[in-house]
């Protein structure tokens, strides 16, 4: 009663299974060859760490001592390519929530390095102006001093400016990664005081051993032999060694006392005709026992209905 749904739960995580490891396959690979070479080993590798427990299940130990060292391989592997499936989905998942941001705007700027280098030009210009004495061009002088305290003050502002706009994009930039990381894996990095990525790495193998042994279970316990009856074992053994002869085959296999006095004809005859070695009839019985065709029917009457 229990193999259908095992069964069923089997072939679901074997297929999420597979799909996981298409996915990561196709990353892995340039070309499509290699893209293809790595699908079909991922496959492979997804199928031997299933299946390799039940069908080794029977077999000698020695070909159970080397499928015990393949499964574990095949398991590390598998779960190797689960994992990286889990990295890249929390990347492309991040990429999404980052994309889906609000974004300060910021009008386009000159970089801070650059507007002090251009300050402290003009306040050495400024300051060479400001030692010289006026002896006949004062005015001209005076215009210079001007120019250039304005244009120090112009570009103090514009230090100023670029200094917001740079906390607007580091606020934009700190956003953008609080977003883009998973927020339970980001919770959970927090308290344990790791990295992120390390995080990820654990959870994604993590995730992967959950699944590939579940997997295994499953398929361990959907393909345990079904328990068949001993009688229609019996019957069975009896028609593959006698195929030619037809096989009377009885609805319940009367079970035999042991027996304190000598076997009688009748009851070698009767369980003679259940192994299915004579058949029940007066022809049969003549040519097995070599007896007259009375005593043939006599002895058939005994088997076919004691009662009489």
């Amino acid at each position: 009663m229990i193999h259908r749904p095992a069964l069923a739960l089997a072939v679901a995580a074997t297929g999420t299974a597979v799909c996981m490891s298409v996915l990561a396959g196709w990353q892995r690979g340039g070309w499509l060859s290699e893209r293809l070479v790595w699908v079909a080993v991922s496959v492979v590798l997804i199928g031997g760490a299933h299946l390799l427990p039940a069908i080794c299940r029977s077999t000698p130990l020695a070909v159970r001592g080397i499928g015990v060292v393949l499964w574990l391989g095949c398991m590390a592997a598998a779960s190797w390519g689960h994992a990286m499936f889990f990295l890249l989905s929390q990347s492309h998942a991040g990429e999404v929530r980052v994309s889906a941001v609000p974004i300060g705007s910021v009008p386009a700027h000159r970089a801070l390095t650059a507007v002090m280098a251009e300050r402290a030009s003009v306040a050495a210009g400024l300051a060479v102006a400001d030692a010289q004495h006026c002896i006949h061009s004062c005015p001209s002088l005076r215009v210079r001093r001007t120019s250039l305290a304005t244009r120090l003050d112009a570009l103090d502002a514009e230090a100023a400016d670029v200094r917001r706009y740079q906390v607007i994009e580091d606020g934009n930039a700190a956003h953008r990664d609080s977003v883009r990381d998973d927020p339970v894996t980001a919770q959970l990095a927090l308290l344990r005081g790791v990295a992120n990525t390390k995080l990820d790495l654990f959870t994604g193998l993590a995730f992967a051993a959950v699944l590939e042994g579940t997997a295994c279970l499953l398929w361990w316990i959907a393909l345990l032999p079904q328990d068949t009856s001993p009688i229609i074992d019996r019957h069975e053994r009896v028609s593959a060694v006698t195929a030619d002869v037809p096989v009377v085959t009885p609805v319940e296999v009367p079970t035999i006392p042991a027996m304190t006095e000598p076997e009688t004809e009748v009851t070698k005859l009767r369980r003679d005709i259940e192994a299915g070695i004579v058949r029940p009839t007066v022809a049969s019985i003549r040519k097995h026992l070599g007896c007259s065709q009375s005593r043939a029917a006599a002895l058939r009457k005994l088997v076919i209905d004691p009662a009489a």
